[in-house]
């Protein structure tokens, strides 16, 4: 069987895997649901009313003929981005694949569905509690992310490094124990798809495809 056949199957077999499974596997969590990852976070974490922890991962592709330099990243490797909310299972909840490699995290998540969805409240986030001890205003439920991402009523990032006082450095800690769950799921997921480090030989728009199949069966 010739090279473009087999890329050819295995273009179709994800794809298929990616409609049969997705609603099952990657569904938008019910309100319940929520609940039940923010919990997660509490007790894994002791960081309350955290619904996910957001990143992306840059998944290397050979660099498509006249794309200049829109899929080179920062690291110097070309590569579209997976966009992955993950919970304390270490399971994609949401996930967003194929933005340009040298787009930021936070341009594509504004740009992206979750994005606009969460910021929408399409995704029957619960509405705002106090947080455990406080009898302070309610707080939002939230995801978290690193520096590289924007501070909204959505999303949570580290304080800036310099000049914490106890307050702060304590809370910097708890984020980075909750987003540590999302650099563990890439982990697991490099892990068990043992190519996910190498350069993808297709175009981004297979590739896409390659790896919405690789997530749904994760």
């Amino acid at each position: 069987m010739g090279t473009f056949t087999i890329a050819g199957v295995v273009r179709a077999t994800c794809s298929a895997i990616w409609m049969r499974l997705k609603a099952s596997v990657l569904p938008h969590p019910t309100r319940q649901q929520w609940l039940d990852i923010a919990q997660g976070f509490l007790e894994r974490a002791q960081f309350p009313n955290c619904i996910g922890a957001l990143d992306g991962k840059h998944i290397r592709v050979k660099k498509p003929p006249n794309s200049g330099s829109q899929y080179y990243n920062y690291k110097q490797f070309f590569s579209v981005v997976l966009l992955a909310l993950a919970d304390t299972n270490y399971r994609f909840i949401i996930v967003d694949i194929g933005s340009y490699g040298s787009t930021a995290d936070a341009r594509i998540f504004r740009a992206s569905r979750m994005g606009r969805w969460l910021q929408s409240n399409q995704l029957d986030v619960p509405q705002p509690e106090n947080l455990p001890g406080s009898t302070g205003p309610p707080a939002p439920y939230v995801v978290v992310g690193d520096e590289g991402f924007a501070l909204s009523s959505q999303l949570m990032r580290p304080f800036p490094r310099q000049g914490l006082d106890a307050k702060r450095r304590t809370f910097n800690y708890r984020l980075s124990r909750a987003r540590r769950f999302v650099e563990c799921a890439f982990g697991i997921f490099t892990h068990k798809w043992r190519g996910f480090p190498v350069a993808h030989p297709a175009g981004p728009p297979k590739c896409q495809c390659g790896y919405q199949g690789v997530c749904s069966a994760t």
